[in-house]
């Protein structure tokens, strides 16, 4: 079996991380008021400071690791003579994977007997996270890197993935809607719902008019579209504790036999989504 890889992205919980075996975290970087950092699952976040600054409209952007950055990272497995299966977040929103490339082709000329295999998940934060995470218990069953990929490309594409985000100010900065569009969405409190298609690309699927009714348009569509196989959820904040602490309680009493994962959202995707994002993730149903 090859050792497996994952990023930050995935968003999943560095403890939880650790009791997976996911020893082998790509860390992706961010930017907050012109000095660079690297996000390590929560484990030394100062999340108050990070959501203070960006409440303050501080200068929060993200960027792409280098090719550097890759051999670092993959060079010593290839030397210790073992292969490696990457689990990535969505290549679509990212150049980051042009690099990653560039760092492989040059490896496998160096170690040519060892096998690099990446699997883009097509989604982010714990869209991403969910398929590492059952991924990573079915490695330390022992399953095989067939089995691995078997399971993975037929449940990437049934996560659902949905963000409610509060300041349109942020997508307006990263690209995703027009300047007019945040202009007249925060005159008229509409909360876009966002998902990721079958492609990995980031879209709005539906607006929400003010926060109540956009906590009601997440819990709606894990309650019509989650699949009934007991599987675990996650639900996300961006700095929201009572938001979170809401749609917690509406999925718990609706499904009180899963397992509830509630974290914060971490400073690469809050950077792009900003404070108030409230998300949930979960398996969906077929279609």
């Amino acid at each position: 079996m090859s050792v497996l890889f994952c990023d930050t992205n995935c968003e999943i919980w560095y403890t939880e991380a650790k009791e997976l075996g996911l020893d082998h975290v790509i860390r992706m970087p961010y930017t907050l008021d012109g000095k660079e950092y690297y996000y390590d699952l929560g484990e030394h976040t100062d999340f108050r400071f990070f959501y203070d600054r960006l409440r303050a409209r501080a200068d929060a952007k993200t960027s792409a690791l280098n090719k550097a950055d890759y051999l670092d990272y993959f060079e010593p497995v290839f030397a210790a003579g073992e292969d490696i299966l990457y689990l990535s977040f969505s290549g679509k929103l990212s150049g980051t994977f042009e690099f990653m490339d560039q760092a492989v082709a040059e490896l496998k000329e160096k170690y040519p007997g060892r096998k690099f295999t990446r699997f883009d998940t097509k989604n982010i934060s714990v869209g991403a996270g969910i398929s590492v995470y059952y991924a990573a218990r079915m490695k330390q069953e022992g399953k095989s890197d067939e089995e691995i990929l078997a399971f993975l490309q037929e449940f990437a594409p049934e996560v659902g993935c949905y963000f409610a985000v509060d300041d349109l100010n942020h997508l307006k900065r990263g690209g995703r809607i027009s300047p007019t569009a945040a202009f007249l969405g925060t005159m008229v409190g509409v909360k876009p719902i966002l998902t990721v298609n079958g492609e990995g690309a980031l879209l709005p699927m539906a607006k929400a008019r003010g926060r109540k009714k956009a906590i009601d348009a997440l819990f709606d569509l894990y309650r019509s579209g989650a699949a009934d196989d007991g599987r675990d959820v996650w639900i996300v904040g961006a700095d929201c504790e009572e938001d979170l602490d809401k749609l917690c309680g509406m999925v718990h009493d609706l499904t009180p036999e899963r397992r509830i994962h509630r974290q914060i959202v971490g400073p690469v995707i809050a950077s792009h989504c900003g404070p108030d994002t409230l998300g949930i993730i979960f398996h969906r149903k077929k279609a």
